[in-house]
């Protein structure tokens, strides 16, 4: 089984290589959720990125490091809001068949780094509770995504799709705070 280091770095690579296929298929579909997607893409391999660099620290510093990852958990509902301005301004539906295809890619590469992630997530406390939340709940979005391109096939709307998105946006909230109030427990607990 590899270390929780080695998989974190692998778990970064599969994100980053994904957020560049999302990012080009979103705006070729012009899909909002494919968008907010592709920036939580991002997100997650910069918090891999950060968390192999903070396990070597002390639970203080990951605690603090976990307030961080928290903040950052929040951009996708940044990139959400910024896109569905965008969408409403110009309310074309996306490409159906394209917003399926690359939301079942992407629950490919988030089912893959949860169960990698998985055996990890109860180690380094938020650190790893961040990134196995982040996997976890992107994998859900996912499916979402996938419905949204389906029903979009049938009933040609903007609104499936921007449905979607609001539900990524609203679960990348909440894993922000869970995983807030898990440093600050780990800060509380590294303090006594």
């Amino acid at each position: 089984m590899p270390s929780l280091r080695q998989t974190v770095l692998i778990v970064a690579a599969l994100n980053l290589g994904y957020f560049g296929i999302e990012i080009v298929a979103a705006l070729r579909v012009g899909s909002v959720s494919l968008l907010a997607d592709s920036a939580d893409f991002l997100e997650d391999a910069a918090v891999n990125i950060l968390i192999f660099f903070a396990l070597a620290w002390t639970a203080t510093r990951r605690a603090a490091v976990g307030k961080v990852l928290a903040g950052l958990l929040l951009i996708p509902a940044a990139a959400f809001l910024w896109t569905l301005g965008a969408k409403l301004l110009n309310p074309v539906p996306p490409t159906a068949e394209a917003l399926t295809l690359v939301g079942l890619g992407a629950l490919a590469v988030n089912l893959t780094a949860a169960l990698l992630l998985a055996r990890h997530r109860r180690a380094e406390g938020s650190l790893t509770r961040a990134a196995f939340l982040s996997a976890r709940n992107d994998a859900f979005a996912n499916v979402g995504i996938i419905a949204a391109g389906l029903i979009t096939a049938r009933y040609p709307s903007i609104w499936p799709d921007i449905l979607v998105g609001l539900v990524i946006a609203a679960m990348n909230l909440d894993a922000a705070h869970e995983v807030w109030e898990a440093a600050h427990e780990e800060a509380k607990d590294a303090q006594a």
